[in-house]
């Protein structure tokens, strides 16, 4: 499990406690994967998928900002897939989070 740790985000916090309710490993944070590079080859921007389950071979990222910053996210998210077919990836929204309290019983800080 997670254990403690300082995370970017509170809904971050409240989705690792949902792991580690459910005892479902996960490393936060763990790689950067490259998508934007500048015409000599040099990376100019990276994608840092909030989590990653090794069981699952998944990464999940965790989003709860404003339209146009989601819109920005759910891009890095189809870069991402394009670059890294290998990679399996899932997009959590607020809604997403708030329904998995829900359905699981788990209380929410927030």
């Amino acid at each position: 499990m997670g254990g403690r740790r300082t995370y970017a985000h509170p809904s971050e916090a409240e989705v690792a406690r949902i792991f580690d309710y459910y005892r479902v490993r996960y490393e936060y944070e763990p790689h950067s994967f490259p998508i934007a590079w500048d015409d000599e080859g040099h990376i100019v921007e990276s994608f840092t998928p909030d989590f990653y389950l090794p069981d699952y071979d998944l990464y999940v990222e965790v989003t709860v900002l404003k339209q146009s910053l989601v819109t920005r996210k759910n891009h890095k998210v189809r870069l991402l897939r394009t670059l890294y077919p290998h990679v399996s990836i899932k997009l959590l929204y607020n809604r997403d989070i708030r329904a998995l309290f829900a359905k699981y019983g788990v209380a929410s800080d927030g």
